[in-house]
């Protein structure tokens, strides 16, 4: 299994380049490539490290391997119900798809933005509507579906929310 932990400002060109291979499929499926995820620049993912929480998973058990997989987390302004979180660009590395890596990511992202923002009610996420797996993935850690929104012809996008704590 892979090692998780906060990711560095230095870690920023590994990522982009992970999240531009895992997210090729994606942009496949809609038959669009310049989706954001794929455009975004070095320097605008370095902001996000240095602003946002973003977690990485490394490969070797003591952490200085290549990176397979990483997420983010963003503190929402308070809203109606308080705080939420924005959680986005989960990735895993192709080759490593399908082995869990993707849902050690996001319980430990639930987990660092609790432990920094204990105030934080829900966590909330889109996916496109097409991208079956991701859905899967969603809702067996409790994302349920909130409303769906249209951005062109090819893509709507599926917003889900979860709350920051689970019923047992």
């Amino acid at each position: 299994m892979a090692t998780i932990e906060r990711a560095r400002p230095a870690d920023a060109g590994e990522i982009l380049t992970l999240q531009r291979a895992a997210y090729v499929s994606e942009a496949q499926l809609y038959g669009d490539p310049f989706i954001p995820p794929l455009v975004e620049s070095l320097e605008q993912l370095r902001k996000v490290v240095e602003t946002s929480i973003v977690l990485t998973a490394r490969e070797d058990p003591r952490g200085d391997g290549r990176i397979v997989g990483a997420v983010r987390g963003r503190i929402a302004e308070p809203g109606e119900q308080g705080r939420s979180c924005v959680v986005g660009r989960l990735v895993v590395a192709p080759d490593r798809q399908g082995q869990g890596i993707g849902t050690a990511l996001l319980s430990a992202v639930h987990d660092a933005v609790l432990a920094e923002h204990p105030d934080v009610h829900s966590f909330d996420l889109f996916t496109g509507h097409l991208s079956d797996g991701n859905l899967r993935l969603y809702r067996r850690q409790g994302y349920r579906e909130t409303h769906r929104e249209r951005l062109q012809d090819h893509l709507t996008l599926v917003h889900l929310r979860r709350p920051a704590k689970l019923p047992s």
